[in-house]
């Protein structure tokens, strides 16, 4: 195994993981944004508010990007894999 390897099958790792959660953090950061906004204008300082937006927008987009977040999972797996069968040759 050489170090070119580890560093090629590392950086792929690292850029699967950002694609997966990219979409998820930014959801998330993008509503509790807007609910603190909310609260600072209304003077609501209730902190309990910002959880159920954040948790159903998460599971709203979770629940839409299913089928990608899949879809990239698997082709990482087969990119694994196919660079396993080419190391042992």
């Amino acid at each position: 195994m050489s170090t070119d390897f580890v560093v090629f099958i590392s950086h792929q790792t690292l850029i699967t993981a950002l694609y997966l959660l990219l979409p998820i953090l930014g959801s998330a950061l993008l509503v509790g944004l807007l609910v603190g906004l909310f609260q600072a204008v209304t003077s609501i300082q209730e902190v309990t508010l910002t959880f159920i937006p954040k948790i159903a927008v998460v599971g709203l987009v979770i629940l839409l990007l299913i089928p990608w977040m899949l879809d990239l999972v698997v082709g990482f797996g087969l990119l694994i894999f196919d660079q396993i069968t080419q190391m042992g040759q």
